[in-house]
C-alpha cells in the first residue's frame, strides 16, 4: 500500500509543443504509479501575446517530428490565438474541481491538433464541457473570478522563480527532463503498481489516445502498437480519428 505520494510539479501551458511531445511519459507514470504519484500543474506561460506565430508553428512541428505525436501546424499558420494566457486561466479555474490535468488536455489538443482558438471566454467554456465530471457553470464563475488572475500571477512567479520557462517536470525540487521521469519517481521512492494493458482496454480507459502514447502505455514498440491499432480498427474495435500528421484513437 502506498502510503506517501512522490510530488510532481507540472510547469507548463495548453499551447506548448514541448508540453504534446511530453504526453506518453507523462500520462505513462500517471497510469504506472497511480496514486503513488501527485501532479500539481502550474501554468508557466507561453505567450501573453502570439507575436510569431510561424516560430510557435515550427516549434510544433519540430516537437512532432522528435516525438511522433500528431500534429497540425495549419491552425498557428491561418488564424493563430491571440494569447495562451486565457487558456492557462482556464486550467486555473477547473482546479478547484480537480479536474485541471482533464481540461489541459482537451485545451492542448485543440492548440496543437484541432486548430482551435481557446482564447475567448465561449472556446475555453466550450472546452470545460467536454470534460466529465466539470461542472461547466462552477467553471465560468471560477474563469471570471480574480483569484484565478491572482492565482496565474503566483504560478508565473513560481516558474520564473525555477527558470522552467512554459515547460518543465520537477520531482522533490529537482528539475528532470520527460524521458527519465519515471526514474526519476522510482528514485524518489515511488513503486510502479501497474501491469500494461491490452490495446483496447487502454483506449477504453485512457482515450483518445494517439500511437506513441499507446505505446508507452501498453508497453509496446512503437511499429507494433501502430500494427494493433489498425488491427482493432480492421476488427471495428477501435476509432481512428486522421488529425494534421497523424490520428487519435478511441476504442470500438
Amino acid at each position: 500500500m502506498v502510503l506517501v505520494a512522490v510530488e510532481v510539479t507540472y510547469v507548463t501551458d495548453p499551447a506548448s509543443p514541448q508540453g504534446w511531445a511530453a504526453e506518453p511519459h507523462v500520462r505513462r507514470v500517471i497510469v504506472q504509479f497511480g496514486a503513488g504519484v501527485r501532479f500539481t500543474f502550474r501554468m508557466g506561460g507561453l505567450a501573453r501575446t502570439v507575436d510569431d506565430p510561424v516560430r510557435l508553428a515550427r516549434e510544433l512541428l519540430e516537437a512532432g517530428a522528435a516525438s511522433g505525436m500528431p500534429v497540425d501546424a495549419r491552425g498557428w499558420l491561418s488564424q493563430a490565438p491571440r494569447s495562451t494566457f486565457p487558456a492557462c486561466l482556464a486550467v486555473i479555474a477547473a482546479r478547484e474541481q480537480h479536474r485541471d490535468g482533464a481540461l489541459l488536455r482537451v485545451l492542448r489538443e485543440g492548440f496543437v491538433l484541432r486548430r482551435r482558438r481557446p482564447d475567448t471566454r465561449d472556446a475555453l467554456l466550450a472546452a470545460a464541457r467536454e470534460v466529465p465530471g466539470l461542472d461547466p457553470v462552477g467553471f465560468g464563475y471560477a474563469l471570471d473570478s480574480s483569484a484565478t488572475v491572482e492565482a496565474l500571477g503566483t504560478d508565473l512567479d513560481w516558474a520564473r522563480e525555477h527558470d522552467a520557462g512554459s515547460h518543465h517536470l520537477f520531482v522533490g525540487g529537482s528539475r528532470v527532463e520527460a524521458e527519465g521521469l519515471r526514474a526519476a519517481l522510482v528514485a524518489a521512492g515511488a513503486e510502479p503498481g501497474w501491469t500494461p494493458p491490452a490495446v483496447e482496454e487502454a483506449l477504453v480507459a485512457h482515450g483518445p489516445l494517439a500511437a506513441p502514447e499507446v505505446a508507452a502505455l501498453c508497453d509496446l514498440a512503437p511499429l507494433r502498437a501502430t500494427g494493433e491499432l489498425w488491427r482493432l480498427a480492421l476488427e471495428f474495435r477501435a476509432r481512428p480519428e486522421r488529425l494534421g500528421s497523424g490520428e487519435l484513437w478511441r476504442a470500438g
